[in-house]
């Protein structure tokens, strides 16, 4: 690993609360409105409706929705991250409501017609102590309840046979990797607007039949499962190198 990385990434609270004043120079996210578009034409609600981002960041898409007539809810962990979101929606004129929350635990009053969790904004993100399956599937079971009826759900998340491809047997020896449970457990370099870091990556790569799994226990069923990478949204298969899967899900 090289030696000039600043910051070891343990805590994700502490790293996007350090990484929030830079996070929307990063490249994928770059594509707000394409991407709103497309949402919104899976699931063409009514001006009006209420939509439940979470993971929402620095509000990149509940600033987006709110200006097209939408009554936003976003939740995230980072102060930092809301802190952007809420300076950006008073530059846009809008007022969606944002929560800082872990979107495990996170309660809100209001019931939604359509959630997102977008771009690895929560799904994923493990503590050191977490049980994968486990956390994702409460994050999927606070959003099911917090859904309508019928209600809409998105979520783009780490696509599992990406991960997989890029593993090698030196990984299952030195540890890294565990093909037995799915688990990767090793340090990655991002060079990423702000600087360089490393990272402590613990993820479960889950397949995209896992994770449909997952998200019918929590009472959401999948109707498809399209390519997530940023920037090029649609209704098309997912291809086995993309970074990210796209679920297009409804309340049971």
């Amino acid at each position: 690993m090289s030696e000039d990385l600043p910051l070891t990434i343990t805590d994700w609270r502490t790293f996007f609360d350090s990484h929030a004043p830079r996070y929307d120079e990063n490249p994928f996210t770059f594509n707000t409105v394409a991407e709103v578009d497309f949402l919104l034409e899976l699931f063409p609600i009514s001006k009006g409706a209420k939509i439940l981002d979470v993971g929402c960041g620095t509000g990149r898409h509940s600033i987006e929705l709110a200006k097209r007539g939408y009554a936003v809810t976003g939740v995230d962990l980072s102060t930092g991250m809301l802190a952007q979101a809420e300076r950006k929606a008073k530059e846009a004129g809008v007022t969606p409501t944002f929560i800082q929350a872990d979107a495990k635990e996170f309660t809100v009053d209001d019931s939604f017609d359509l959630a997102i969790c977008l771009c690895e904004g929560a799904v994923g993100l493990l503590g050191s102590s977490d049980d994968p399956e486990t956390h994702d599937l409460q994050i999927f079971k606070r959003i099911a309840s917090a859904l309508k009826p019928g209600g809409g759900f998105v979520l783009t998340s780490l696509n599992g046979y990406s991960a997989i491809r890029k593993m090698n047997d030196e990984m299952i020896r030195d540890g890294l990797f565990d093909p037995a449970t799915m688990l990767a457990n090793y340090v990655d370099e991002w060079d990423i607007p702000g600087g360089k870091y490393a990272a402590r990556i613990r993820e479960r790569l889950f397949t995209p039949p896992e994770t449909v799994k997952l998200l019918a226990q929590a009472g959401l069923r999948c109707d498809n499962v399209y390519g997530g990478t940023a920037g090029h949204w649609g209704r098309r298969p997912l291809s086995l190198d993309e970074i990210e899967a796209m679920y297009v899900c409804r309340k049971a």
